[in-house]
């Protein structure tokens, strides 16, 4: 049997994307409207303090397309965390025009093929542990994506030694590198959470990045042989002060 490489896992996460029923929110009275979007806001300030005490964060943006309008991306220490601020957005009052069309459960995690051994606790390590534990960038721009490793008969990801699966990592990694200072990677598992087996969320200044690298990145053998995706969502940030513009009628 192959050799199953440990993970390294940090914060849980949840991605909840929401489509607005604008239909039914143009019959909302100015009045009202600026009452959820003035309670929307409280929302958000309240959980800026999570990031404050590094007890997670959370993203919000305005996602292109069709698929949905709106993605909150949350991190916290406790799954059951998760579920507290999803319940609570929930229940606000703008939640009646907000129709669920997507979401994803997952954790931080970092993979562990490349650490080797060592007595030095990696949760302890500062070069890991900001990863695990992160701050959100507050880029213009964010892609979300799922993914799963192929198993078929002819190319099955678990049935490759470790040494093999190491090597491919490490050139995949290579491609990563080069995008430094361009995309804010995380890398979130949900082997028994969800659908897929990853999460991928990209931040970036320029959406063109994301494109660049993941054109780049199927010509990776880890890619082209053994990595399968699910849809894309890709979007813009929503800050604060500008939710009564993108609310605005």
């Amino acid at each position: 049997m192959p050799q199953a490489p440990e993970t390294l896992d940090g914060w849980y996460s949840l991605h909840l994307f929401y489509a607005i029923d604008w239909t039914t929110f143009r019959l909302v009275q100015e009045e009202d409207r600026i009452e959820l979007i003035q309670e929307l806001q409280s929302f958000l300030t309240k959980h800026e303090s999570a990031r404050e005490q590094k007890a997670g964060d959370h993203a919000f943006y305005n996602i292109t397309g069709q698929k949905a309008d709106i993605l909150l991306w949350v991190l916290r220490p406790e799954m059951k965390d998760l579920n507290e601020v999803e319940n609570e957005f929930n229940k606000l009052k703008i939640a009646d025009y907000l129709i669920p069309t997507y979401s994803y459960v997952s954790v931080i995690e970092l993979g562990n093929y490349l650490h080797g051994k060592s007595d030095e606790d990696p949760y302890e390590n500062p070069h890991i542990k900001p990863r695990l534990y992160p701050e959100l960038p507050h880029a213009d721009y964010i892609c979300f994506y799922p993914m799963d490793k192929r198993r078929n008969e002819t190319y099955n990801w678990y049935m490759l030694p470790l040494e093999k699966r190491q090597e491919l990592m490490y050139a995949h990694g290579k491609i990563g590198r080069k995008y430094a200072g361009k995309i804010k990677q995380f890398i979130t598992g949900s082997v028994g959470f969800d659908d897929h087996e990853w999460g991928v969320t990209l931040f970036a200044d320029d959406p063109l990045e994301f494109k660049k690298i993941v054109y780049e990145m199927r010509f990776d053998e880890t890619t082209a042989r053994y990595g399968d995706f699910g849809s894309f969502f890709v979007g813009t940030i929503i800050k604060k002060e500008d939710l009564t513009n993108f609310l605005s009628l």
